[in-house]
């Protein structure tokens, strides 16, 4: 008999629902439970991605007002420990307080996240409890692991933390672990594609996804995801150019020992092979032969430059060829890489009578923009096991709702629709604090310890040098019309 009005409805349902569970047999009773574990994962995850979710900070940064975003970091840092989003925000906040010059407790900040990133090393790649809720709600919902070139600035900032403070020696253990990473990245990625690959040769809705992979237009809208062109394609897989720069530079200037310099001596090699710092290095390498000859080196000042800010994630929602005739909303969630611009081209540095120019030494937006690019087939993999299994879940509940009466049917196809637009949220975290760029000057340091630096838009600075031989003068620049921050420390 059919159902008229909603108290009919309502009755009604309540005399069948008994009958309706215990009649659920084999797939569809399992599908019926992985419904209900949809409609809580979709209670429990909410609809903001962590961009929007950090939007305030955002804005508050790029706009200059460094303390806002600093405190309200901050606070998502200490309320989030022990949580999904405890790593992001850890460095989300060691880079904040590094920006505002308070190495000491940047540091703490990043020793938390060390620790973090540490606990997950050491643990298991997947726990299964987690990974299947994953499935059923979103990726956001697992914890936030970091990137390869997240842990590997993670470790290339406590360095620069440390000889900020002048604990030469403590940065040594940092670059070092930096480099490591840089090893491990290459070989970890491959064992995590396959790990994708074999999930979805072992899913029952493999041939679904595979036609789903296959569709030009689906293809097609992927290719929007990462539209950066990676501007240098000499980096090597992982490797951080800056990182390799500053690692040679420390093993040159404040090593010991004939090993040390041999570090030295590869770093710098390596990075010598980008077209930008060809000029840059090969000075670099005349003042190495200098101390390998046991000649005191030269009496130099490098200027280091962060530009701008580095990529971010936003989502992309992209509609998939309809699967289940009962299923209202297919369609899935994806992260976008997104470059954020109004940024400083370069420095301009006088010493004495001499004038140069900054040089990109490395590209934030390259080095995230290639491992995006390494782990999309895996994201999108992953993305399309989840919304099918979430897809097949509503298409049986969906089905054995409307064999009781179509009224019902309608009210749970509206409900499973809700529930998967609700949780089809694209994992978008990100270390957001990060600059556009890294760019290197190095001049002689002029007999009156003083060099002027001009940016364009901006009134020239004098800066007073530290007492030493070798020099640093480190200046950071958010945006293109913010003032400069500067700070120095001494290498040698």
């Amino acid at each position: 008999m059919a159902l008229n009005g909603g108290r009919f409805l309502s009755l009604a349902f309540k005399r069948d629902r008994i009958g309706w569970v215990v009649n659920i047999s084999g797939m569809v009773k399992r599908h019926f439970l992985l419904f209900i574990i949809l409609c809580l994962a979709a209670l429990l995850v909410g609809c903001a991605t962590y961009t929007e979710r950090a939007r305030p900070i955002i804005a508050a940064w790029s706009s200059g007002d460094l303390n806002k975003a600093t405190q309200e970091v901050l606070k998502r840092a200490d309320r989030g420990v022990g949580s999904k989003d405890e790593l992001v925000w850890l460095l989300e906040a060691g880079a904040a307080l590094r920006a505002q010059g308070d190495f000491t407790n940047s540091q703490r900040y990043f020793d938390r996240a060390v620790a973090v990133a540490r606990k997950f090393d050491e643990g298991p790649d997947i726990m299964l409890a987690r990974e299947t809720f994953g499935i059923f709600s979103n990726p956001e919902t697992l914890p936030y692991r970091g990137r390869w070139c997240e842990r590997i600035m993670l470790h290339t900032y406590r360095a620069l933390n440390w000889l900020a403070l002048g604990e030469l020696e403590r940065a040594r253990p940092e670059l070092i672990k930096a480099y490591q990473y840089q090893q491990e990245a290459v070989y970890e990625n491959a064992k995590r594609i396959e790990k994708a690959r074999e999930a979805l040769r072992s899913d029952p809705n493999r041939s679904i996804i595979e036609r789903t992979m296959e569709d030009p237009e689906f293809q097609r809208k992927l290719q929007s995801l990462c539209p950066i062109e990676t501007e240098f394609e000499v980096y090597a897989d992982y490797v951080n150019p800056f990182t390799v720069y500053l690692d040679g530079l420390y093993f040159m200037y404040a090593g010991s020992g004939g090993s040390d310099l041999e570090r030295a001596t590869k770093s710098l090699r390596r990075v010598a092979a980008l077209p930008t710092c060809t000029a840059l290095v090969r000075g670099d390498l005349d003042q190495l032969e200098r101390i390998v000859r046991g000649e005191p080196p030269q009496s130099v000042t490098y200027v280091i430059f962060e530009t701008g800010q580095g990529p971010i994630l936003v989502q992309e929602r992209i509609d998939i060829p309809i699967i289940f005739l009962d299923v209202s909303y297919v369609g899935v969630a994806l992260p976008k890489l997104q470059t954020r611009e109004n940024h400083l081209a370069h420095l301009s540095i006088q010493s004495g009578e001499l004038k140069t120019t900054t040089v990109p030494v490395a590209s934030m937006d390259s080095i995230f923009g290639r491992e995006f690019r390494d782990e999309l087939d895996v994201i999108v993999a992953k993305t399309l096991i989840s919304v099918v299994a979430k897809g097949t879940a509503a298409y049986f509940v969906n089905r054995r709702a409307r064999e009781h009466s179509e009224d019902l049917g309608m009210l749970v196809r509206v409900v499973t629709a809700l529930a998967q637009m609700a949780v089809n949220i694209a994992d978008t975290r990100c270390w957001t604090t990060l600059p556009k760029e890294f760019q290197v000057a190095r001049v002689p340091t002029p007999s009156n310890r003083q060099i002027n630096i001009h940016a364009s838009g901006h009134p020239p600075v004098t800066i007073n040098l530290l007492d030493g031989t070798i020099n640093v003068v480190y200046v950071k620049s958010v945006a293109r019309d913010l003032p400069l921050r500067i700070h120095q420390f001494v290498l040698r």
